[in-house]
């Protein structure tokens, strides 16, 4: 299939939001966007250019995923496509009752549908709901026969998404599969309430999720409970951080006991391991799989966190990278001190 014939987009519905919490209602469009080829193809990279990772999410309820609002709204338009107007009048009714702290912005509110999307190897429609909330001075220039005139203009930037989500219709017993966008920084109701509040979501658990959870919770087992149970050093966390990504690097498949055996080694450190990945667990109600498919970007993305780096007051900082038989530690009559073993200086 080429590229002209995956991914078209066939609809745009476009609403305004207001601040709900202000008091303000929302306005809705009678008609879609008539679309000419160059604003289709315009729109298209706008909205799914920003979606480059391999995460995904899925619509839940604490009760039945029907109770879901958004599910519910976008398994009527995959049942009707052609109902998808009158829906998407529905979504920004949602969208806008949840736009109640006085920080949330207002802003363009876009519903669209795609044809053949390729998603893990499948052909399939996917819905997007887009929200635009930062604006951007525009200059015009206008030239005459004596001099040129300027004028200033707001509108949305086509290199930046604020808010985005698209809905793949497949998974459905599971509350599909779902990629998400979100720019907005901070932690406070008036950043979360487009994935909390509006869309409802969870991560998928899928090989990307099982491989950064793993990776997550062992690092946090070295660098914050490891410490309180046992006497280890910096440059034995260093060590153990390394073996562990380095594991996950050169493996496809992750098995836990194997992981124990080459990584952790000791058996009461691994006694230790066991319990702190019971809690870790139970305290966000999650169950991570033994045995799982490892996910290169999921590595990718937590080895940045597993910097393993020895800082010494504020004169030096040591990168371990390698061999901990390379690194000794000790102490003298001028203080303490590392040494450092090596063959080459490059």
């Amino acid at each position: 299939m080429s590229e002209d014939n995956i991914r078209r987009l066939e609809h745009v519905s476009v609403h305004y939001i207001r601040n709900k919490a202000s008091g303000e209602g929302f306005i809705t469009s009678e008609n879609p966007l008539e679309l000419t080829p160059e604003t289709t193809l315009l729109l298209k990279n706008f909205f799914l250019t920003p979606f480059k990772t391999n995460i995904y999410f899925q619509f839940y309820n604490e009760e039945v995923i029907e109770n879901n609002t958004v599910f519910s709204l976008a398994t009527k338009i995959f049942e009707q496509p052609e109902f998808i107007h009158e829906e998407s009048k529905n979504l920004a009714q949602f969208l806008h009752n949840q736009t109640l702290h006085s920080n949330i912005k207002d802003g363009e509110f876009f519903v669209t549908y795609f044809k053949d999307y390729i998603v893990e190897g499948q052909i399939v429609d996917a819905i997007g709901l887009f929200k635009t909330e930062n604006k951007e001075t525009f200059l015009n220039i206008h030239p005459n026969e004596e001099q040129f005139s300027l004028d200033t203009q707001q509108g949305i930037s086509l290199k930046k998404l604020d808010r985005g989500c698209l809905i793949f219709n497949t998974e459905k017993e599971k509350g599909y599969m779902i990629q998400i966008i979100d720019t907005t920084k901070g932690s406070g109701p008036e950043a979360q309430y487009w994935v909390d509040d509006f869309l409802q979501v969870q991560q998928r658990k899928d090989e990307y999720f099982e491989t950064e959870y793993t990776l997550s919770m062992y690092k946090d087992y070295i660098t914050e409970q490891l410490p309180q149970e046992y006497e280890v050093s910096k440059v034995d966390q260093a060590d153990l951080l390394n073996k562990s990504i380095n594991f996950f690097k050169e493996k496809e498949n992750f098995e836990i006991d194997e992981f124990k055996k080459q990584v952790l080694v000791d058996p009461e450190v691994i006694e230790s391991f066991d319990e702190y990945k019971k809690q870790y667990e139970e305290d966000r109600d999650i169950n991570l799989s033994e045995s799982f498919a490892i996910n290169t970007g999921a590595v990718k993305k937590q080895q940045r966190y597993f910097k393993s780096v020895i800082k010494l007051d504020k004169n030096f900082h040591i990168y371990v990278h390698g061999d901990r038989k390379m690194l000794e530690q000790g102490e003298d009559e001028k203080g303490k001190y590392y040494r450092l073993y090596f063959e080459e200086e490059l």
